[in-house]
Order: structure tokens, then sequence, then C-alpha cells
């Protein structure tokens, strides 16, 4: 069990999606929403309420 990269949410074994960048850092993401605010938007988790930031 993984903790969402983005808000800290717990990823459920067989749920949610893996993503491995360039350098080989593993993201865990929990929701479609969460992926595409870090990855596509660049967004910081730390000015949303809902997401708790690491």
């Amino acid at each position: 069990m993984a903790n969402c990269s983005f808000c800290s949410k717990k990823v459920e074994q067989g749920t949610g999606k893996m993503v491995i960048g360039k350098t080989g850092k593993i993201l865990w993401f929990d929701a479609l929403k969460c992926e595409k605010n870090m990855m596509k938007l660049g967004r910081d988790p730390r000015k949303f309420k809902w997401a708790k930031a690491i």
C-alpha cells in the first residue's frame, strides 16, 4: 500500500496508477484528478485545501 504523491491518500493494492519518471522516481496517484494536477498542470499540492502535502 502506498500514498498518493499529490494528495497523500492511501492507494489500495490493485487500484490507482504508478508513474515512473525519467529520473527513476516512482509516483503513485489515487485519481486522475491528482495525476493531472501534478503531471500536466504542474501544480503544488500545498496550495490546495483538499490535498495534504507530504
